[in-house]
């Protein structure tokens, strides 16, 4: 399918060579200058950042709390329909983590595919399959489901361990490498501060797309999670990552200078990963 999240995913790979997904979760305090404090120009910040940025990308993530709180809704369907024009071959994924079933999870589909028009959208799999299966009606969209997250109350039951021997997050992993993913559209979240788990998740689920939050403000090590999570064959990616930054882009200075700054420290990230890209496969002969 030609429009599917995951080819769109691989054709911004190679068109911007970039690992590279900047996080758009604008906050008004930390906005540049004459914009500070004032939620109206949310729009406009992030436009700025996409504009900016959008060719040293694969992805946009928008996270939906930072618009819903500041009753910024239709800036953010302004936004989705900014990138679609301004970056159409960049894949937009909305952060939204929703986990519901039934008719619920039917309405929060239409709101992720319909009305934001996202290409791909994270999802809490707790619920079960069928908190997931209603998404999977809309075709070559991308479901992305949290597995082992970052934050330091993770742990408190991804990394339980079931009666059958596995963690939970691997258990996770496993549902959506295998019987879960019947349609093809599922990867996984896994936190960049924790490579090892990466590395673990990727073993399990050797061709799903991860997304990695955790670069930049948070901390994440760019080459131990490109080393642990991105594949390659013959020159072509078999095991696509998506390495996502916020803060450290969108705040990388105060001064009406922002976008250029952004795109600087844009840039840096991505050179980065692509060295640790150059690494992982040189090591692998």
């Amino acid at each position: 399918m030609a429009d599917a999240f995951i080819d769109k995913l691989l054709a911004a790979e190679r068109a911007n060579d970039s690992l590279l997904c900047v996080g758009l979760d604008p906050e008004p305090a930390k906005f540049p200058g004459a914009w500070q404090h004032d939620p109206a120009r949310i729009f406009d910040f992030c436009a700025t950042i996409v504009d900016a940025t959008r060719d040293l990308v694969l992805a946009f993530k928008p996270q939906i709390a930072y618009f819903a709180a500041n009753r910024a809704e239709d800036q953010l369907e302004r936004l989705m329909a900014h990138i679609r024009k301004a970056a159409p071959r960049v894949p937009v994924i909305l952060d939204a983590k929703r986990g519901d079933i039934g008719s619920t999870a039917e309405q929060y589909a239409r709101e992720a595919f319909e009305r934001y028009g996202a290409d791909a959208v994270t999802l809490s799999p707790l619920l079960g399959f069928d908190s997931i299966e209603p998404y999977m009606k809309y075709d070559g969209k991308g479901l992305i489901l949290l597995c082992r997250t970052s934050n330091l109350g993770g742990a408190d039951l991804q990394a339980q361990r079931l009666a059958g021997g596995d963690l939970l997050y691997e258990h996770i992993a496993r549902l959506a490498h295998g019987e879960w993913n019947h349609t093809g559209q599922l990867g996984l979240v896994v936190g960049a501060t924790a490579p090892a788990e990466i590395a673990r998740v990727r073993e399990i689920a050797p061709t799903l797309p991860l997304l990695i939050p955790g670069v930049g403000a948070q901390g994440g090590d760019a080459h131990a999670a490109v080393h642990a999570g991105w594949r390659a064959h013959g020159g072509r990616t078999t095991a696509p990552i998506i390495v996502n930054s916020s803060r450290a882009v969108l705040y990388a200075s105060r001064g009406n200078e922002f976008a250029a700054a952004a795109r600087r420290v844009a840039e840096e990230t991505r050179a980065e990963l692509n060295a640790a890209r150059q690494a992982r496969t040189a090591a692998a002969g």
